[in-house]
Protein backbone atom coordinates (compact mmCIF):
# COMPACT_ATOMS: atom_id res chain seq x y z
CA UNK A 1 0.00 0.00 0.00
CA UNK A 2 1.93 3.16 -1.41
CA UNK A 3 1.34 6.45 0.57
CA UNK A 4 -0.88 9.22 -0.14
CA UNK A 5 0.69 12.14 -1.26
CA UNK A 6 -0.71 15.22 0.75
CA UNK A 7 -2.28 17.70 -0.29
CA UNK A 8 -0.77 20.95 -1.69
CA UNK A 9 -2.51 23.99 0.24
CA UNK A 10 -5.39 26.20 -2.14
CA UNK A 11 -3.72 29.40 -0.46
CA UNK A 12 -0.25 27.98 -1.46
CA UNK A 13 -1.36 27.56 -5.30
CA UNK A 14 -2.87 30.92 -5.17
CA UNK A 15 0.03 32.62 -3.92
CA UNK A 16 2.53 31.15 -6.75
CA UNK A 17 -0.27 31.81 -9.17
CA UNK A 18 0.43 35.60 -7.87
CA UNK A 19 3.83 34.70 -10.36
CA UNK A 20 1.34 35.84 -13.19
CA UNK A 21 1.14 39.46 -12.31
CA UNK A 22 4.66 40.72 -12.63
CA UNK A 23 5.34 38.38 -15.73
CA UNK A 24 2.33 39.25 -17.98
CA UNK A 25 1.86 42.83 -16.98
CA UNK A 26 5.27 43.58 -17.68
CA UNK A 27 5.09 41.36 -20.76
CA UNK A 28 1.37 42.48 -22.07
CA UNK A 29 2.59 46.50 -21.56
CA UNK A 30 5.16 46.21 -23.61
CA UNK A 31 3.43 44.38 -26.26
CA UNK A 32 0.41 46.82 -26.16
CA UNK A 33 2.32 50.29 -25.60
CA UNK A 34 5.66 49.74 -27.29
CA UNK A 35 5.23 49.42 -30.68
CA UNK A 36 2.66 52.31 -30.37
CA UNK A 37 4.36 54.43 -28.29
CA UNK A 38 7.74 54.29 -30.79
CA UNK A 39 5.34 54.77 -33.83
CA UNK A 40 2.83 56.75 -33.51
CA UNK A 41 4.04 59.09 -30.53
CA UNK A 42 8.10 59.30 -30.82
CA UNK A 43 7.84 58.64 -34.32
CA UNK A 44 10.49 56.41 -35.44
CA UNK A 45 9.65 55.21 -38.80
CA UNK A 46 7.94 51.35 -39.09
CA UNK A 47 10.47 50.20 -40.85
CA UNK A 48 12.96 51.08 -38.48
CA UNK A 49 10.86 49.92 -35.23
CA UNK A 50 10.96 46.32 -37.55
CA UNK A 51 14.79 46.60 -37.95
CA UNK A 52 14.67 46.75 -33.77
CA UNK A 53 12.50 44.24 -33.22
CA UNK A 54 14.49 41.74 -35.85
CA UNK A 55 17.56 42.58 -33.68
CA UNK A 56 15.72 41.56 -30.23
CA UNK A 57 14.80 38.53 -31.71
CA UNK A 58 18.35 37.77 -32.67
CA UNK A 59 19.20 38.53 -29.36
CA UNK A 60 16.49 36.09 -27.99
CA UNK A 61 18.35 33.45 -29.96
CA UNK A 62 21.38 33.56 -26.75
CA UNK A 63 19.49 35.25 -24.47
CA UNK A 64 16.19 33.00 -23.81
CA UNK A 65 18.33 29.20 -24.09
CA UNK A 66 21.44 30.65 -21.97
CA UNK A 67 19.15 31.75 -18.99
CA UNK A 68 17.24 28.68 -19.06
CA UNK A 69 20.55 26.62 -19.14
CA UNK A 70 22.12 29.03 -16.41
CA UNK A 71 19.32 27.96 -14.11
CA UNK A 72 19.25 24.39 -15.08
CA UNK A 73 23.04 24.33 -14.30
CA UNK A 74 22.94 26.47 -10.57
CA UNK A 75 23.46 24.79 -7.84
CA UNK A 76 20.56 24.57 -4.70
CA UNK A 77 21.79 27.17 -1.92
CA UNK A 78 19.83 26.72 1.40
CA UNK A 79 19.10 30.23 1.88
CA UNK A 80 18.77 31.43 -2.09
CA UNK A 81 17.53 28.41 -3.65
CA UNK A 82 18.17 27.47 -7.03
CA UNK A 83 15.24 28.81 -9.20
CA UNK A 84 14.66 31.71 -6.41
CA UNK A 85 18.29 33.00 -6.64
CA UNK A 86 17.35 33.92 -10.36
CA UNK A 87 14.18 35.91 -9.26
CA UNK A 88 15.14 37.77 -6.38
CA UNK A 89 18.00 39.52 -8.54
CA UNK A 90 15.87 40.52 -11.41
CA UNK A 91 12.82 41.59 -9.39
CA UNK A 92 13.67 45.69 -8.94
CA UNK A 93 15.02 45.86 -12.75
CA UNK A 94 12.17 44.22 -13.93
CA UNK A 95 10.06 47.21 -12.20
CA UNK A 96 12.11 50.07 -13.14
CA UNK A 97 12.25 49.18 -16.75
CA UNK A 98 8.86 49.44 -16.82
CA UNK A 99 9.65 53.01 -16.49
CA UNK A 100 12.56 53.33 -18.40
CA UNK A 101 10.45 51.90 -21.50
CA UNK A 102 9.45 55.27 -22.26
CA UNK A 103 12.10 57.79 -21.03
CA UNK A 104 13.66 57.80 -24.75
CA UNK A 105 15.11 61.39 -25.25
CA UNK A 106 12.22 63.58 -26.84
CA UNK A 107 13.51 65.80 -29.58
CA UNK A 108 16.53 63.59 -30.49
CA UNK A 109 17.84 62.81 -33.60
CA UNK A 110 16.22 59.71 -35.19
CA UNK A 111 19.58 57.38 -35.13
CA UNK A 112 20.00 58.11 -31.02
CA UNK A 113 16.12 57.61 -30.70
CA UNK A 114 16.37 54.42 -32.45
CA UNK A 115 19.51 53.31 -30.37
CA UNK A 116 17.54 54.26 -27.42
CA UNK A 117 14.50 52.41 -28.19
CA UNK A 118 16.90 49.38 -29.26
CA UNK A 119 18.99 48.93 -26.28
CA UNK A 120 15.99 49.31 -23.88
CA UNK A 121 13.89 46.39 -25.43
CA UNK A 122 16.78 44.00 -25.51
CA UNK A 123 17.34 45.02 -21.92
CA UNK A 124 13.76 44.69 -21.19
CA UNK A 125 14.33 40.91 -22.67
CA UNK A 126 17.22 39.83 -20.40
CA UNK A 127 14.97 41.19 -17.20
CA UNK A 128 11.82 39.78 -18.04
CA UNK A 129 13.37 36.40 -19.52
CA UNK A 130 15.65 35.80 -16.25
CA UNK A 131 12.22 36.05 -14.39
CA UNK A 132 9.84 34.32 -16.83
CA UNK A 133 11.75 31.33 -16.99
CA UNK A 134 12.47 30.52 -13.81
CA UNK A 135 9.10 31.12 -13.04
CA UNK A 136 7.93 28.57 -15.57
CA UNK A 137 10.69 25.92 -14.82
CA UNK A 138 9.13 26.12 -11.04
CA UNK A 139 5.78 25.23 -12.14
CA UNK A 140 5.98 21.53 -13.11
CA UNK A 141 8.86 20.76 -9.83
CA UNK A 142 6.53 22.31 -7.27
CA UNK A 143 3.44 20.81 -9.30
CA UNK A 144 4.78 17.42 -10.57
CA UNK A 145 1.31 15.53 -11.48
CA UNK A 146 -1.46 17.19 -14.06
CA UNK A 147 -4.17 17.02 -11.66
CA UNK A 148 -2.23 19.03 -9.18
CA UNK A 149 -0.98 21.43 -12.45
CA UNK A 150 -4.66 21.84 -13.80
CA UNK A 151 -5.34 23.00 -9.92
CA UNK A 152 -2.69 25.23 -9.90
CA UNK A 153 -2.76 26.75 -13.47
CA UNK A 154 -6.44 27.78 -12.81
CA UNK A 155 -4.82 30.32 -10.32
CA UNK A 156 -2.40 30.96 -12.85
CA UNK A 157 -4.38 31.94 -15.50
CA UNK A 158 -6.46 33.78 -13.23
CA UNK A 159 -3.67 36.37 -12.55
CA UNK A 160 -2.62 36.21 -16.00
CA UNK A 161 -6.25 37.58 -16.60
CA UNK A 162 -6.09 40.09 -13.69
CA UNK A 163 -2.26 41.19 -15.18
CA UNK A 164 -3.87 42.10 -18.36
CA UNK A 165 -6.56 44.03 -17.35
CA UNK A 166 -4.11 45.70 -15.70
CA UNK A 167 -1.92 46.27 -18.69
CA UNK A 168 -5.21 47.02 -20.55
CA UNK A 169 -7.21 49.33 -18.13
CA UNK A 170 -4.03 51.40 -16.61
CA UNK A 171 -2.75 53.10 -20.10
CA UNK A 172 -6.34 54.05 -20.89
CA UNK A 173 -7.01 55.57 -17.95
CA UNK A 174 -3.92 57.24 -17.86
CA UNK A 175 -3.02 57.76 -21.31
CA UNK A 176 -5.98 59.92 -23.22
CA UNK A 177 -6.18 59.75 -25.92
CA UNK A 178 -3.96 56.94 -26.66
CA UNK A 179 -2.22 58.76 -29.31
CA UNK A 180 -2.22 61.82 -31.07
CA UNK A 181 -5.06 62.54 -33.66
CA UNK A 182 -3.99 66.06 -35.05
CA UNK A 183 -1.74 66.60 -37.77
CA UNK A 184 1.72 67.67 -37.15
CA UNK A 185 1.69 67.62 -33.70
CA UNK A 186 4.04 69.47 -31.45
CA UNK A 187 7.31 69.29 -29.57
CA UNK A 188 5.54 70.13 -26.08
CA UNK A 189 2.63 68.12 -26.87
CA UNK A 190 5.03 65.03 -27.77
CA UNK A 191 6.31 65.19 -24.15
CA UNK A 192 2.90 65.25 -22.92
CA UNK A 193 2.24 62.34 -24.27
CA UNK A 194 5.53 61.01 -22.87
CA UNK A 195 4.75 62.16 -19.14
CA UNK A 196 1.25 60.04 -19.62
CA UNK A 197 3.18 57.17 -20.73
CA UNK A 198 5.60 57.58 -17.68
CA UNK A 199 3.29 57.66 -15.20
CA UNK A 200 1.04 54.57 -16.50
CA UNK A 201 4.34 52.93 -16.09
CA UNK A 202 5.28 53.36 -12.87
CA UNK A 203 1.88 52.54 -11.27
CA UNK A 204 2.36 49.43 -13.24
CA UNK A 205 6.36 49.05 -11.86
CA UNK A 206 4.90 49.70 -8.21
CA UNK A 207 2.17 46.92 -8.67
CA UNK A 208 5.03 44.34 -10.59
CA UNK A 209 7.40 45.24 -7.54
CA UNK A 210 5.38 44.45 -3.93
CA UNK A 211 3.11 41.24 -6.15
CA UNK A 212 7.07 40.02 -7.02
CA UNK A 213 8.08 40.54 -3.29
CA UNK A 214 4.85 38.70 -2.08
CA UNK A 215 5.59 35.59 -4.56
CA UNK A 216 9.05 35.23 -4.03
CA UNK A 217 8.73 35.29 0.01
CA UNK A 218 5.44 33.56 0.27
CA UNK A 219 5.18 31.45 -2.74
CA UNK A 220 7.88 29.45 -3.86
CA UNK A 221 8.86 25.99 -2.66
CA UNK A 222 12.24 24.74 -3.84
CA UNK A 223 13.68 21.09 -2.94
CA UNK A 224 17.42 20.40 -3.26
CA UNK A 225 18.25 17.72 -6.37
CA UNK A 226 19.47 14.63 -4.87
CA UNK A 227 23.34 14.56 -5.95
CA UNK A 228 23.44 12.09 -8.83
CA UNK A 229 20.80 13.71 -10.33
CA UNK A 230 23.13 16.75 -10.64
CA UNK A 231 26.22 15.21 -11.16
CA UNK A 232 23.73 13.52 -14.43
CA UNK A 233 23.27 17.03 -15.10
CA UNK A 234 24.25 17.19 -18.95
CA UNK A 235 26.58 19.78 -19.95
CA UNK A 236 24.70 23.44 -21.26
CA UNK A 237 25.49 22.56 -25.22
CA UNK A 238 24.40 18.90 -24.49
CA UNK A 239 21.14 20.57 -22.75
CA UNK A 240 20.66 22.66 -25.81
CA UNK A 241 20.85 19.57 -28.17
CA UNK A 242 18.68 17.72 -26.35
CA UNK A 243 15.93 20.10 -26.38
CA UNK A 244 16.20 20.70 -29.58
CA UNK A 245 16.23 16.86 -31.10
CA UNK A 246 12.70 16.29 -29.13
CA UNK A 247 10.77 16.53 -31.88
CA UNK A 248 7.52 16.59 -29.75
CA UNK A 249 8.31 19.67 -28.08
CA UNK A 250 9.26 21.53 -30.99
CA UNK A 251 5.73 20.61 -32.27
CA UNK A 252 3.95 22.16 -29.40
CA UNK A 253 6.24 25.01 -29.07
CA UNK A 254 5.67 25.65 -33.01
CA UNK A 255 1.62 25.70 -32.19
CA UNK A 256 2.47 28.23 -29.46
CA UNK A 257 4.41 30.47 -31.02
CA UNK A 258 1.05 30.44 -33.84
CA UNK A 259 -0.96 30.82 -30.71
CA UNK A 260 1.32 34.14 -29.28
CA UNK A 261 1.21 35.33 -32.67
CA UNK A 262 -2.16 36.04 -32.73
CA UNK A 263 -2.45 37.19 -29.34
CA UNK A 264 0.50 39.90 -30.17
CA UNK A 265 -0.61 40.70 -33.35
CA UNK A 266 -4.62 41.71 -31.76
CA UNK A 267 -2.67 43.69 -28.77
CA UNK A 268 0.24 45.53 -30.77
CA UNK A 269 -2.31 46.43 -33.70
CA UNK A 270 -5.26 47.15 -31.24
CA UNK A 271 -4.84 51.00 -30.41
CA UNK A 272 -4.25 51.84 -33.53
CA UNK A 273 -7.49 49.76 -34.58
CA UNK A 274 -9.49 51.33 -32.51
CA UNK A 275 -8.29 54.51 -32.88
CA UNK A 276 -8.89 54.37 -36.69
CA UNK A 277 -11.22 51.80 -37.28
CA UNK A 278 -13.98 52.11 -34.94
CA UNK A 279 -12.98 55.61 -34.66
CA UNK A 280 -12.49 55.52 -30.14
CA UNK A 281 -10.54 58.56 -30.38
CA UNK A 282 -11.40 60.45 -27.51
CA UNK A 283 -13.01 57.98 -24.87
CA UNK A 284 -9.69 55.45 -24.85
CA UNK A 285 -10.98 53.44 -21.68
CA UNK A 286 -13.59 52.05 -24.21
CA UNK A 287 -10.38 50.00 -25.28
CA UNK A 288 -9.55 49.55 -22.05
CA UNK A 289 -13.30 48.29 -20.74
CA UNK A 290 -13.21 45.85 -24.21
CA UNK A 291 -10.36 44.26 -23.58
CA UNK A 292 -11.05 43.96 -19.76
CA UNK A 293 -14.28 41.98 -21.05
CA UNK A 294 -12.48 39.82 -23.27
CA UNK A 295 -10.31 38.82 -20.19
CA UNK A 296 -12.92 38.67 -17.62
CA UNK A 297 -14.76 35.73 -20.30
CA UNK A 298 -11.80 34.12 -20.26
CA UNK A 299 -11.44 33.58 -16.81
CA UNK A 300 -14.86 32.81 -16.81
CA UNK A 301 -14.55 30.03 -18.79
CA UNK A 302 -11.55 28.54 -17.29
CA UNK A 303 -12.86 26.10 -15.70
CA UNK A 304 -15.09 24.66 -18.15
CA UNK A 305 -11.40 24.74 -20.29
CA UNK A 306 -10.93 22.35 -17.65
CA UNK A 307 -13.63 19.72 -17.90
CA UNK A 308 -13.27 20.06 -21.61
CA UNK A 309 -9.79 18.93 -21.08
CA UNK A 310 -10.16 16.28 -18.93
CA UNK A 311 -13.28 14.89 -21.21
CA UNK A 312 -11.28 14.78 -24.56
CA UNK A 313 -7.76 15.44 -23.66
CA UNK A 314 -5.70 18.84 -23.48
CA UNK A 315 -4.25 18.40 -27.02
CA UNK A 316 -7.95 17.77 -28.33
CA UNK A 317 -9.43 20.65 -26.16
CA UNK A 318 -6.59 23.31 -27.58
CA UNK A 319 -7.17 22.57 -30.88
CA UNK A 320 -11.23 23.14 -30.67
CA UNK A 321 -10.63 26.19 -29.01
CA UNK A 322 -8.42 27.33 -31.79
CA UNK A 323 -10.95 26.44 -34.36
CA UNK A 324 -13.43 28.45 -32.24
CA UNK A 325 -11.07 31.43 -32.10
CA UNK A 326 -10.75 31.87 -35.75
CA UNK A 327 -14.44 31.95 -36.23
CA UNK A 328 -15.08 34.56 -33.28
CA UNK A 329 -12.05 36.67 -35.08
CA UNK A 330 -13.80 36.67 -38.43
CA UNK A 331 -16.76 40.22 -37.23
CA UNK A 332 -13.54 42.42 -37.05
CA UNK A 333 -13.50 42.63 -40.63
CA UNK A 334 -16.45 43.71 -41.23
CA UNK A 335 -16.91 46.88 -38.29
CA UNK A 336 -16.49 50.99 -39.01
CA UNK A 337 -15.97 53.90 -37.80
CA UNK A 338 -19.93 54.30 -36.76
CA UNK A 339 -21.77 55.16 -33.40
CA UNK A 340 -23.76 52.03 -33.20
CA UNK A 341 -20.62 49.93 -34.94
CA UNK A 342 -18.51 51.03 -31.98
CA UNK A 343 -20.57 49.34 -29.78
CA UNK A 344 -20.58 46.39 -31.71
CA UNK A 345 -17.33 46.31 -31.93
CA UNK A 346 -16.86 46.97 -27.96
CA UNK A 347 -18.52 43.29 -27.96
CA UNK A 348 -16.88 41.79 -30.94
CA UNK A 349 -13.75 42.35 -28.99
CA UNK A 350 -15.24 41.00 -25.80
CA UNK A 351 -16.17 37.61 -27.28
CA UNK A 352 -12.43 36.77 -28.15
CA UNK A 353 -12.24 35.58 -24.15
CA UNK A 354 -14.14 32.83 -25.41
CA UNK A 355 -11.05 31.78 -27.38
CA UNK A 356 -8.22 33.23 -25.65
CA UNK A 357 -9.46 31.30 -22.21
CA UNK A 358 -8.51 27.76 -23.29
CA UNK A 359 -4.82 29.34 -25.23
CA UNK A 360 -3.93 30.51 -21.92
CA UNK A 361 -5.23 27.10 -20.10
CA UNK A 362 -3.73 24.58 -21.96
CA UNK A 363 -0.60 25.13 -22.83
CA UNK A 364 1.05 24.83 -19.35
CA UNK A 365 -0.25 21.39 -18.91
CA UNK A 366 0.84 20.56 -22.33
CA UNK A 367 4.54 21.39 -21.91
CA UNK A 368 4.31 20.19 -18.23
CA UNK A 369 3.59 16.53 -20.14
CA UNK A 370 6.60 17.15 -22.57
CA UNK A 371 9.17 17.92 -19.70
CA UNK A 372 7.54 15.23 -17.77
CA UNK A 373 8.08 12.61 -21.03
CA UNK A 374 11.83 14.04 -20.66
CA UNK A 375 12.54 13.37 -17.25
CA UNK A 376 11.06 9.75 -18.24
CA UNK A 377 13.72 9.16 -21.10
CA UNK A 378 16.54 10.64 -19.33
CA UNK A 379 16.37 11.03 -15.91
CA UNK A 380 16.30 14.40 -15.09
CA UNK A 381 13.96 17.30 -15.01
CA UNK A 382 15.25 20.12 -17.23
CA UNK A 383 12.61 22.44 -16.71
CA UNK A 384 14.23 26.01 -17.37
CA UNK A 385 16.08 24.86 -20.69
CA UNK A 386 12.57 23.58 -22.21
CA UNK A 387 11.01 27.19 -21.07
CA UNK A 388 14.38 28.97 -22.21
CA UNK A 389 13.86 26.98 -25.61
CA UNK A 390 9.85 27.87 -25.40
CA UNK A 391 10.52 31.48 -24.57
CA UNK A 392 12.65 32.24 -27.57
CA UNK A 393 10.52 30.60 -30.35
CA UNK A 394 7.88 31.90 -29.15
CA UNK A 395 9.18 35.48 -29.25
CA UNK A 396 9.58 35.25 -32.88
CA UNK A 397 5.41 35.35 -32.80
CA UNK A 398 6.61 39.23 -31.95
CA UNK A 399 9.12 39.67 -34.33
CA UNK A 400 6.85 37.67 -36.99
CA UNK A 401 3.29 40.09 -35.76
CA UNK A 402 5.74 43.26 -36.20
CA UNK A 403 7.21 42.44 -39.49
CA UNK A 404 3.13 41.54 -40.48
CA UNK A 405 2.18 45.25 -39.68
CA UNK A 406 5.17 46.79 -40.72
CA UNK A 407 4.94 45.44 -43.84
CA UNK A 408 1.37 46.18 -44.47
CA UNK A 409 1.75 50.03 -43.18
CA UNK A 410 4.66 50.07 -45.53
CA UNK A 411 2.32 48.48 -48.52
CA UNK A 412 -0.67 51.29 -47.36
CA UNK A 413 1.43 54.36 -47.22
CA UNK A 414 1.62 54.13 -43.33
CA UNK A 415 5.77 54.36 -43.36
CA UNK A 416 5.54 56.99 -40.90
CA UNK A 417 2.81 57.63 -38.62
CA UNK A 418 0.44 60.34 -39.55
CA UNK A 419 -2.99 60.75 -38.15
CA UNK A 420 -6.17 60.47 -40.39
CA UNK A 421 -5.12 57.53 -42.58
CA UNK A 422 -6.92 56.55 -45.90
CA UNK A 423 -9.19 53.61 -47.07
CA UNK A 424 -6.39 51.56 -47.58
CA UNK A 425 -4.62 52.00 -44.60
CA UNK A 426 -8.07 50.99 -42.80
CA UNK A 427 -8.63 48.04 -45.28
CA UNK A 428 -4.67 46.72 -43.56
CA UNK A 429 -5.65 47.33 -40.38
CA UNK A 430 -8.54 44.69 -40.63
CA UNK A 431 -6.54 42.31 -42.16
CA UNK A 432 -3.63 42.88 -39.58
CA UNK A 433 -6.51 41.81 -37.08
CA UNK A 434 -8.37 39.24 -38.89
CA UNK A 435 -6.66 37.63 -41.77
CA UNK A 436 -2.86 36.69 -40.31
CA UNK A 437 -4.07 35.62 -36.97
CA UNK A 438 -6.30 33.26 -38.43
CA UNK A 439 -3.93 31.52 -40.98
CA UNK A 440 -1.56 31.76 -37.84
CA UNK A 441 -4.33 29.79 -35.69
CA UNK A 442 -5.07 27.26 -38.67
CA UNK A 443 -1.17 26.64 -38.94
CA UNK A 444 -1.31 26.22 -35.25
CA UNK A 445 -3.84 23.28 -35.11
CA UNK A 446 -2.22 21.41 -37.79
CA UNK A 447 1.17 21.68 -35.37
CA UNK A 448 -0.69 19.92 -32.65
CA UNK A 449 -2.37 17.13 -34.91
CA UNK A 450 0.74 15.89 -35.22
CA UNK A 451 1.47 16.20 -31.47
CA UNK A 452 1.32 12.72 -30.19
CA UNK A 453 1.76 12.93 -26.52
CA UNK A 454 -1.63 11.95 -25.86
CA UNK A 455 -4.08 9.10 -25.22
CA UNK A 456 -2.37 6.18 -24.42
CA UNK A 457 0.88 7.21 -25.26
CA UNK A 458 0.34 9.93 -22.74
CA UNK A 459 -0.70 7.74 -19.93
CA UNK A 460 2.43 5.07 -20.17
CA UNK A 461 4.50 8.01 -19.86
CA UNK A 462 2.95 9.02 -16.74
CA UNK A 463 2.89 5.26 -15.32
CA UNK A 464 6.76 4.98 -16.00
CA UNK A 465 7.48 8.97 -14.63
CA UNK A 466 5.35 7.78 -11.59
CA UNK A 467 8.04 4.34 -10.97
CA UNK A 468 11.18 6.25 -11.78
CA UNK A 469 10.13 9.33 -8.83
CA UNK A 470 9.20 5.99 -6.60
CA UNK A 471 12.91 4.38 -7.25
CA UNK A 472 13.86 7.97 -6.21
CA UNK A 473 12.60 7.85 -2.62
Amino acid sequence: MTEEKPSIKTSKRALFGLSAIPDQLTYQAFTILVFTFYFAVVGIPVLFVMAAYIIWGLWNGLNDPILGALSDRTKYKKRWGRRKFFLIISMVPLSLIMILLFSVPIGAPLLMQFIYFLVIILTFELIYTMWSVNVNAIFPEMFPTEKERAKTNIFVKGFIIIAVICASLIPTIVISPLIPTEENPSQSTILHFQLMYINAGLIMAVIIFFTALIFITKGVEEKEQLTETLENRPSFIGSLKFTLRNKTFLKFTLANMCIWYCFTTLLTALPLYCTWVLGIKKDPLLIGIALMLALLIAAFVLPLHMKIGQKIGMRNGLMLTLGIWICLLFPLVLLYDDPTMRIIGIIVIAIQGLGLGGALFYVDILIGDVIDSDEVEFGIKRSASYYGINAFIHRFSQIFSIITIALIFQGTGWSSYKPNPGTNIILGLKLIMFLFPAIALLIGILFLRLFDLHGDKLKKMRSKLEQLHSKRK
